[in-house]
């Protein structure tokens, strides 16, 4: 787990003054889509398939960051759509950071370049990078020649200017354990980036491309497959070592989508960014009026093969700080991580 330290802790402070207060349900990080508006379309993702009416609007910067604090959570991610189309998009990350959030910014990283000279380095903000494989892979799911070109030296540039440059490669079906190899090989040992995260495709409703998200049994053979000989360790993953178990299989987990919850334009939305089942206005309304029992594998079909972050990652970190033998284990990768 590469997560720097001073997020490690800030972290578990805070999940530990959650505890104090006896808090059920918690958000750990906002995804935030201040637009659904995109300059690709890519096959796995719905959010350009809203009508062109909702594709013009941008959140103000003030209801962006309105959102984050009125859930009081430590992270955030902003999403969309493409959050560096939007005109106000550095304020919104500047306002953040101001309030010591740590921020990522998730991007295709077609504008990263022409935007960067609005943003500054910061041990509070990350640039986020889709990077779903190699050349040819890569610009084959975003459906345009030259992206993942234009990314890689995105992502040098940024690197070199001293910003923090993280990735998130989702996989599908058609990848092997070799395609997901090439890939983080290349973004942990050639681009150095400084995290990693991945995601097996989960079945987004409104994805044009319903034919290639992976089934729960796919998945762990996928990245137990892809783990082996050492990988997993080597790796700047981002993610707490009991997910990386639950990828593998080697453990299971429930949902708790409300600790990673979704703000968009139409509000929170019910249950998480896959599924559409309504909106409120609050994090509070969102997280005291959702049957929350009612969803998750086993419970609701359209959860049946799902084990996207959003849903598990929060139940990973939330068992580590509930042992001391993994609390212990996911110190000791951090650190480990951070003197790399």
């Amino acid at each position: 787990m590469a997560m720097p330290l001073r997020q490690s802790i800030k972290v578990a402070t805070y999940l530990a003054e959650q505890k104090l207060r006896r808090r059920d349900k918690f958000p750990l990080i906002v995804e935030l889509e201040p637009l659904f508006a995109c300059n690709l379309k890519c096959e796995g993702c719905g959010k350009i398939q809203h009508p062109a009416g909702v594709l013009k609007q941008r959140m103000p910067v003030a209801q962006a960051v309105g959102a984050v604090l009125e859930s009081g959570a430590p992270m955030v991610s902003i999403a969309g759509g493409e959050p560096l189309m939007h005109p106000q998009i550095d304020e919104i990350v500047r306002q953040l950071v101001a309030r010591r959030k740590y921020v990522f910014l998730c991007t295709n990283a077609l504008l990263m370049r022409k935007k960067m000279d609005k943003f500054k380095p910061s041990p509070y903000f990350a640039f986020a990078v889709h990077i779903d494989g190699l050349r040819e892979r890569h610009d084959e799911s975003v459906a345009k020649e030259g992206v993942f070109d234009e990314a890689v030296e995105a992502i040098k540039e940024a690197k070199q200017r001293g910003f923090r440059v993280t990735t998130n490669s989702t996989f599908f079906n058609t990848d092997t354990p070799q395609t997901i190899i090439e890939v983080l090989n290349f973004l942990n040992d050639d681009l150095k980036v400084d995290e990693m995260m991945i995601s097996p495709a989960y079945a987004y409703e409104k994805a044009p491309d319903q034919e290639h998200f992976l089934g729960v049994e796919q998945t762990r053979e996928l990245f137990k497959k892809a783990f082996a000989g050492g990988n997993r360790r080597r790796w700047r993953l981002n993610h707490s070592p009991l997910f990386l178990d639950f990828l593998e299989g080697k453990v299971d987990f429930p949902c708790t989508a409300w600790a990673i919850p979704n703000y968009s334009l139409f509000g929170w939305q019910r249950p998480c960014y896959l599924m559409s089942d309504g909106y409120v206005p609050t994090y509070r309304e969102l997280v005291e009026d959702t049957d929350w029992d009612k969803y998750g594998r086993g419970k609701d079909p359209r959860c049946a093969n799902c084990m996207a972050h959003c849903g598990y990652e929060p139940t990973a970190v939330l068992a580590t700080m509930g042992s001391l033998k993994e609390s212990l284990r996911a110190m000791r990768e951090t650190i480990s991580g951070n003197r790399e």
